[in-house]
Formats: C-alpha cells, structure tokens, sequence
C-alpha cells in the first residue's frame, strides 16, 4: 500500500482508468464479434447495422488510445470487406 497521499490518489485513478478502458475494449471486442456472426448467418441489413457500431466503437478506442490506429484501420477495413463481400 503507498503511504504518500499523491500515490494513494494514483492508485484510485487507475483503478477508475482501468475500468473505464476494459468498458471500451470489451465493447470493441463484442461489436467485431457480433458483425463476424451477421455476416457468418448471412443477414445483410443487421450486419450494416452492427458494422456501423462496430467502427464507431472503434474509432473511440483508438481516439483514447486503448488501440493504435493503425490496428483500428485493419479490424474496420476487415469488418467492412466482410459485409460488402455478403452484399455482394
């Protein structure tokens, strides 16, 4: 346990800090996750849906630093190629 009072503040911070990102990180994780499936059950609309979250949760994670921007750029154009290909 710190004893300096800046350390303990740093220490609840960072509690608060890691929640707050494992929040955005699971939410990317589970938008990629669900187009992956709309597209692997062929729903075209609901798959443009959830690609539309998918690359605003995205672009949040990547705008607060949680992922590099060029990851951000991969996971959309992947997820973006997926549903064009199923409208296709």
């Amino acid at each position: 346990m710190p004893i300096i009072k800046s350390s303990k503040k740093s220490v609840k911070t960072d509690k608060e800090k890691t929640i707050k990102n494992n929040f955005y990180m699971k939410t990317v994780k589970n938008a990629i996750k669900n187009t992956d499936k709309l597209v692997a059950d062929k729903d075209v609309e609901a798959a443009k849906e959830a690609l539309a979250f998918a690359i605003k949760s995205i672009d949040k994670a990547a705008s607060k630093g949680l992922m590099k921007k060029n990851t951000a750029a991969r996971e959309k154009a992947r997820l973006n190629k997926n549903v064009k290909d199923l409208a296709a």
